[in-house]
């Protein structure tokens, strides 16, 4: 090993598929303790973690392509003969033998490949999904978005009237009252007053 620690080395395809929803359901749970009442944003983190981690597991299987559990152990690995054993000749037949081991290996490698590969596929066609769910569940919270924006839009609007209107009663019985708003120095206003 050259200095990597595999913290899925233990884990199979099965419990990789249900660690991609696991980790959907612990952002879909973060965002609604973070974010209460916005399940719309929880449903569509949940969904871009889901395909973000079946990225995730499609390319580590790739990536691991000769690791036995994609099912790559379940074919027989073919081996190159030694024919450097071989009396008398046996010293000239090591190149063949190399070559030969070279081939080996990379049938091996095409069969770790083969059986790997659906996997991987299985995780990617997982994650297109994801990304196709998650272009309506992004309108949709585009939508909820909007119509919360508006509606705080409104309120501030509501607001403002209200300000206004209690503004205009007050100058109203200041008006009444005989009571100015602006700062005055000059005295003969000053003295108007009384």
């Amino acid at each position: 090993m050259n200095g990597e620690v595999d913290i899925l080395a233990g884990v199979n395809r099965e419990w990789l598929a249900a660690l991609t929803w696991i980790a959907a359901a612990a952002a879909c749970a973060g965002v609604l303790v973070w974010r209460r009442r916005r399940a719309d944003l929880a449903a569509l983190a949940a969904v871009v973690v889901f395909m973000a981690a079946n990225v995730g597991a499609g390319i580590y299987v790739l990536n691991h392509l000769a690791d036995g559990r994609w099912g790559g152990d379940a074919q027989a690995k073919l081996a190159a003969p030694s024919l450097s054993g071989t009396p008398v000749v046996g010293q000239f037949l090591q190149p063949l033998e190399g070559a030969m081991a070279g081939m080996a290996g990379g049938v091996n490698d095409f069969i770790d490949f083969q059986a790997a590969l659906p996997v991987a596929l299985g995780f990617f066609a997982a994650a297109g999904w994801a990304l196709a769910a998650s272009v309506p569940v992004a309108l949709a919270a585009a939508a909820v978005q909007a119509r919360r924006a508006r509606r705080r839009k409104a309120q501030a609007a509501a607001w403002q009237d209200e300000v206004e209107k209690l503004r205009n009663e007050l100058d109203a019985v200041k008006h009444h009252l005989g009571i100015t708003t602006s700062f005055e120095t000059d005295s003969t206003t000053a003295q108007e007053r009384g």
